[in-house]
């Protein structure tokens, strides 16, 4: 506290990232980044770029980019809003378009910057709770609402919906709008952009820090229809003009052409996960079905928060979350095979440890 801050500063919650700490030899696997390097051709832009012309304001509006994403996902140049990354874009929704006298709609277990956001921005909540198998059902949504807002695949959970559950959602709330948070959608979800020429008050964000391997650089953007877009253009020019640095549109617009490589690292990405998921029930983990580049897994023996200190002390960092109903599951990355075969290897020898201590004690 202090006599100088602004009256709601003291009510905020800030989101609590993934810690990054600098320790040599750790397997890294708390914070859903990308296990594989950029795009060849988005590392390339950077060092063509890096020279007299950072002296230069980048383009405000991003003009080659948004015309790069268009192309991409069959919109038009107008219907495509970047920002610094897609936690900016989804700071910009909330400020621009979730905030109305009805409440705005989210699920109970979700990415904790939502919860963040409406704190800041003062919109009034209603937590929709998942269902016992943690996925989110439409028939909750059924209600009066001002807007909703949904990740697909849910975080932490990495449960997706399908399009058709997404379309009824729209159908059923003509009037508010919907914002789908498609952050891991590249890894195995099916997402909603086709929706947008249908329904004007759709939002689909996605970001590059996943799929596309460039959350050093946060490079987020929103598709929907002119008027949702515009609302955030003008959240942004009161807010930053220049969102985007010379170096991130740049990196971004080769990343999004190098198809290629895009297709080759998630479907490495997916591979790993489905090997990873076998290996964590043989071990009799209970493991939620994922189309993220991430698993949501728990064990009946010992607590999430008890694993994630035990995996820390041996140089794996996983996510826990001491929240009500997931406080005994882990949020593990996908790592390289490599990665991978290490984490289990150290489950292992965590389980095979908590074995012997129990039939040593005589515990059943």
């Amino acid at each position: 506290m202090s006599q100088y801050w602004s009256p709601i500063v003291s009510k905020l919650q800030p989101y609590v990232a993934g810690e990054q700490p600098r320790i040599a030899g750790l397997v890294k696997l708390n914070t859903n980044e990308n296990p594989y390097g950029p795009s060849p051709m988005a590392l390339e832009a950077i060092r063509l770029a890096a020279d007299d012309r950072l002296r230069l304001y980048p383009d405000p509006a991003a003009t080659e980019l948004r015309e790069t994403i268009a192309a991409r996902f069959g919109v038009t140049a107008e219907e495509v809003f970047v920002g610094n990354g897609s936690d900016e874009v989804l700071a910009h929704a909330f400020q621009a378009l979730l905030k109305h006298e009805r409440p705005l709609l989210y699920p109970d277990v979700t990415y904790a910057f939502y919860s963040t956001y409406s704190l800041l921005y003062g919109v009034e909540v209603v937590e929709v709770p998942l269902d016992v198998r943690f996925r989110i059902r439409l028939a909750d949504y059924d209600r009066p609402c001002g807007a909703i807002i949904i990740p697909n695949p849910n975080a932490p959970t990495g449960i997706g919906l399908p399009r058709a559950d997404i379309e009824a959602l729209l159908a059923a709330h003509p009037d508010a709008v919907v914002v789908i948070d498609e952050a891991y959608v590249d890894f195995g979800g099916e997402s909603a952009v086709p929706l947008i020429s249908k329904y004007p008050n759709l939002l689909v964000i996605h970001t590059l820090s996943k799929s596309r391997s460039l959350a050093g650089l946060r490079i987020g953007f929103a598709l929907g229809q002119r008027p949702l877009i515009e609302a955030l253009e003008r959240v942004k020019d009161s807010f930053n003009s220049y969102p985007l640095d010379r170096l991130a549109q740049l990196a971004a617009t080769a990343a999004i052409k190098d198809e290629a490589w895009f297709e080759t690292g998630r479907r490495n990405i997916i591979t790993s996960r489905e090997s990873l998921v076998r290996e964590l029930e043989a071990l009799d983990f209970e493991v939620l079905p994922s189309q993220a580049n991430f698993v949501f897994a728990r064990h009946q023996s010992r607590s999430g928060a008890a694993f994630q200190a035990a995996l820390r002390e041996r140089g794996i960092l996983v996510r826990h979350f001491a929240k009500p109903r997931i406080s005994d599951f882990l949020r593990i990355s996908i790592g390289t095979d490599e990665e991978c075969a290490r984490r289990v290897s150290v489950l292992k020898e965590i389980l095979g440890g908590l074995t012997c201590r129990f039939s040593c004690s005589g515990r059943r």
